[in-house]
This record gives C-alpha cells, sequence and structure tokens, in this order.
C-alpha cells in the first residue's frame, strides 16, 4: 500500500497575514505545480492566514459562544472556504485531482481539542488518487459551543489516524530559527533551550509556538515532521533535502 504524505502550506505562505484575506494566486500556482511534478498519495492542510484569523479575533470564537458572537462561525467557515476553494482551484489547473474538506463538517471538539474527526473517507480518496485539501476552521464544541482547531492540530490527528510517516509543513521561513540560524532537529530535551515565539501577525492558533507543540506530540508517537521554506516543497516531497528542521522523539537521530 502506498504511503500517504502529509503536507502542510502555512497561511502565511499563501495569503498577506497582514492584510483582508489577500490571496497570494501566484504562489499558489508555484506550489501546485511541484505537487503535479510529485504525484502521489497526498493529503493536504492549509492555514487560514489572513482568511479567517482576521474573523475569529473579530468575534472572540476561541472565547466560545456567548449568544453575540454566534454570527462569527459563518463569517470565519467562510473566509477559510474562500481560501480553502482558492488553493483547490490552483491544484486543478495544475493537473492534480484535489477537492476540499471542511473540518466543519466532520470534526468536534472538546475545550479547543478534537475529540471526533471523521478521516476514513479521506483514506479512500487517496487511495484513487484524490487529493483532499483541508484547512484550519471554526468547528463546534461541546464544552464552549465553538472553537477553531488548527490546520497543526489537524496534522497531527491525520498522520496518526492515516499512518503517515512523512509529514512536511512549508511556512516562510527556512525552519524554526534560533539567533538567525535553523536549528536542524528539535525533540522535548532541547526544545527547552529554545525561544520559540508566536505569530507577528494575528494568529489565533498559536503561532511557531502552537506548531512545535502539535509536532513534538507527533514525535512521541514516533512519527517526525519537517518544517522547511515553502519553496523546498518540492524537495520535501521528491525525499530530497530541504534544509530546513526535523522534529523527532527524544534519541533519535
Amino acid at each position: 500500500m502506498t504511503e500517504t504524505v502529509i503536507l502542510k502550506l502555512g497561511g502565511s505562505v499563501i495569503t498577506d497575514k497582514s492584510g483582508g484575506c489577500a490571496i497570494d494566486h501566484a504562489r499558489l500556482h508555484e506550489i501546485a505545480d511541484q505537487i503535479a511534478q510529485n504525484a502521489q498519495a497526498l493529503v493536504l492542510v492549509h492555514g487560514a492566514g489572513s482568511c479567517g484569523h482576521p474573523e475569529a479575533r473579530r468575534y472572540r470564537i476561541n472565547d466560545g459562544l456567548d449568544g453575540e458572537n454566534i454570527p462569527g462561525v459563518y463569517h470565519t467557515h467562510a473566509a477559510v472556504s474562500r481560501l480553502n476553494a482558492a488553493v483547490v482551484d490552483a491544484l486543478r489547473g495544475a493537473g492534480v485531482e484535489a477537492i476540499g474538506i471542511h473540518p466543519l463538517d466532520l470534526a468536534l471538539a472538546e475545550s479547543g481539542r478534537l475529540v471526533s474527526f471523521e478521516t476514513r473517507h479521506i483514506a479512500e480518496m487517496t487511495g484513487h488518487g484524490i487529493v483532499p485539501v483541508l484547512h484550519g476552521d471554526v468547528v463546534m464544541d461541546r464544552q464552549k459551543g465553538a472553537c477553531i482547531v488548527s490546520g497543526d492540530q489537524l496534522v497531527t490527528r491525520l498522520a496518526t489516524a492515516l499512518g503517515s510517516r512523512r509529514v512536511g509543513l512549508a511556512t516562510d521561513v527556512a525552519g524554526v530559527l534560533q539567533n538567525g540560524a535553523v536549528v536542524p532537529r528539535i525533540d522535548r530535551k532541547i526544545v527547552e533551550t529554545l525561544d520559540i515565539g508566536g505569530s507577528g501577525n494575528t494568529d489565533v492558533t498559536g503561532g511557531m509556538r502552537g506548531k512545535i507543540g502539535e509536532l513534538l506530540a507527533l514525535a512521541d508517537a514516533g512519527i517526525d515532521s519537517h518544517i522547511f521554506h515553502v519553496s523546498k516543497v518540492g524537495q520535501f516531497l521528491a525525499g530530497a533535502g530541504h534544509g530546513g528542521t526535523i522534529v523527532t522523539r527524544r534519541g533519535i537521530s
């Protein structure tokens, strides 16, 4: 059985996170071409960037529903869905059989963490050469009413459920940086020595700090992940070096 690769595109690499849903269509087409040239069983996840984070912040979605902010569920989901449609269109324009999948339709959370997330149909899709494209989204929450589930949380859930051993995160930096240099390897011991900040723009999912937390949990399950610059998507998919950071379990090189 062909192994499924999980690739996540950071919201900051496909949108201008300081603007209002400003989608970088040129970047999307470049990425789509790289994916088309490296055909394989693939699940794509993308962040929200400026298409969703501002709405989630404006309506205080992560504080839970209080009766007054209920319209924020619609507006946040509508924003991320617009970006998802643009990603799917770019992939299909490059010849990739992509289809959008919305977490709001198939996930349930409790206190901000996924407790139910259907993935069996996603496995069926990849088995037939279809590339499911998921995204960070607002989902219903049993404790809070609603919450934001990041693309990074989706990545860890998908990788575990689908048994993937190849997980890549394309960002707008070369990897996890310390004093301007790429940290080539991170585990739970090394991360204690690092000063990892959040996002400098509007981000309700924790920025790089939140990303590393999710990936360390994935490493605990024995699944390594790779963080690299978006220009290296082709190299990652081809199994070549990307010059970025590998997040791994302690004691494993």
